[in-house]
């Protein structure tokens, strides 16, 4: 019996090694850990249960035959994350290079399938280099049925990419499908084809970390959420999202001991507001004294920063906030807002996550450019979001809410459900000179008389009164009483229940 122990234990050992001492100081070399040692980061110390780690493929081509490795490219299996149950897939580049074989991806589909059954988050570290060419169109089906499981499991088990070396070819399109991905600066990138092909194809010569780097997509293409300078703080930060998530779409927001006091007032918010309607303020100020001790974990910070999108928590309990953002081109709603705030909210919905709106909002971005790069569908995916969410909503308007703006995000007509105003609020079409210079354009010689209309204009329409009086807003609320009213509305509607007509699918305008 002892010998055969010692078998196993020798059997583990060389598993455990991947593809050997070389290839593990050459991945330290380049700054990266392991597939192994990251996933004893990612996961609570001793919680990691390991499957198929002898699995090896069954290709004989090319040579492959002679060239077996166990566990071949990818380790996998479930632990926790500060005591709640998640499903790890971490690829191992020192094997093959990561690369997808028909049995690598055996192993991916079964975790997949585990994490469905057992209604836990799937998180899946990548660092490969694409198909594994030797086995040809077999590794292309193992891509199709990783495929075929993202997008089953969407809506229904939170699932996070964190790519943490190079991903291309078929390795992008699963995170593509995953609810959030981030990625690790300078030693990270995505993309369908590499410099090699692009160069080939297009005569374009670019670098990988221009073509795909964490920059370009966490600043331009929108791709990932966020981006980390190592392996450590992208793991590190990986586990401090998931205390936010919950673990699948019946289960409800994980709730967490907090010492901080849900009637807690800001006296400092009641001078938030600047004099000057045109003087920019920074709305984060605004949630970091809101949410409970501070703590706010930003999706996608650096893409669109017209309008704030990420979790905190009132009372211990997950809230998903959208906030505009006066600090960047006056938290105008563009394109690129309205997408990065309508994947957010639909995220939330999915998910059960309550959802808490800031609003300061001059209206839409009126241009040529916006117009040509799809405005008014862009611009009606975030009220299609705000429209369909039966998750509770409350909304808060700090200052201005003009135009078609104000009905998206997340006003009493598309299903608001506690919309509070402050002191300082301005509901309207537009501003008051746009509007006095169209109502009353007889009258744009005469300065004086635009003057006098425009203060007319602004005693009657630039306040949260009218909206009042016709219920669109529920209360005028004390800005320094915000984290209270939010906490208690929150606490109303924790009961909440919307039926909705049967359907097979919406039809977002994609």
């Amino acid at each position: 019996m002892k010998d055969i122990l010692e078998r196993l234990e020798e059997r583990r050992a060389k598993a455990r090694l991947g593809g050997g001492v070389q290839r593990i100081e050459a991945q330290h070399k380049r700054g990266k850990l392991t597939a192994r040692e990251r996933i004893d980061l990612l996961l609570d110390q001793g919680s990691f249960e390991e499957f198929d780690m002898f699995v090896q493929h069954r290709s004989t081509d090319f040579g492959m035959a002679e060239t077996k490795i166990p566990g071949d490219g990818v380790v996998t299996g479930w632990g926790t994350i500060n005591g709640r149950k998640v499903f790890v897939f971490s690829k191992d580049f020192t094997v093959f290079g990561g690369s997808l074989s028909e049995a690598h991806a055996q192993k991916i589909t079964k975790i997949q399938d585990m994490a469905l059954k057992a209604r836990a988050p799937i998180i899946g570290l990548f660092d490969a280099g694409g198909a594994r060419i030797q086995e040809g169109v077999a590794a292309l089906g193992g891509y199709g049925e990783v495929f075929k499981r993202n997008v089953i499991a969407s809506g229904v088990i939170p699932q996070i990419s964190v790519i943490m070396g190079p991903c291309a070819g078929g390795d992008v399109y699963s995170p593509a499908m995953t609810d959030f991905i981030f990625m690790v600066r300078d030693t990270s990138y995505m993309f369908v084809t590499g410099p090699d092909v692009v160069k080939t194809v297009t005569n374009e010569i670019v670098t990988a970390e221009e073509l795909g780097g964490a920059k370009v997509h966490t600043t331009k293409s929108s791709i990932a959420d966020g981006a980390y300078d190592n392996d450590v703080e992208a793991l590190l930060q990986i586990r401090r999202l998931m205390d936010f998530l919950p673990s699948n779409n019946t289960e409800g927001v994980p709730e967490w001991p907090s010492f901080d006091d849900p009637s807690r007032v800001d006296m400092s918010l009641d001078t938030l507001i600047p004099d000057s309607p045109n003087k920019p303020y920074d709305m984060k100020e605004l949630i970091l004294k809101v949410v409970d001790e501070g703590d706010f974990f930003e999706i996608q910070e650096a893409f669109a920063r017209n309008i704030i999108t990420g979790f905190g928590r009132i009372e211990g309990r997950t809230v998903g906030i959208v906030a505009n953002q006066p600090m960047v081109l006056a938290g105008v709603l563009d394109a690129d807002a309205s997408r990065k705030g309508a994947r957010f909210v639909r995220f939330c919905d999915a998910f059960g996550i309550p959802i808490v709106t800031f609003e300061d909002v001059p209206g839409f971005l009126p241009g040529t450019a916006q117009e040509y790069g799809g405005l008014i569908k862009h611009g009606a995916k975030l009220l299609f979001a705000y429209s369909e969410a039966t998750v509770p909503l409350v909304t808060v308007i700090t200052r201005k809410a003009f135009g078609g703006a104000y009905d998206v995000m997340a006003s009493k007509h598309v299903g608001g459900d506690v919309n509070y105003a402050w002191p300082t609020a301005q509901i309207a079409v537009m501003g008051a000179k746009g509007a006095v210079e169209i109502i009353f354009r007889q009258d744009l010689n005469d300065p004086d008389k635009i003057a006098a209309r425009t203060k007319e204009y602004e005693d009657r329409f630039m306040s949260p009164f009218v909206a009042a009086e016709r219920g669109y807003i529920d209360e005028v609320i004390m800005p320094h009483s915000t984290r209270r009213r939010i906490a208690r509305a929150l606490a109303m509607l924790r009961t909440k229940k919307v039926e909705q007509p049967w359907k097979k699918h919406d039809n977002i305008p994609l």
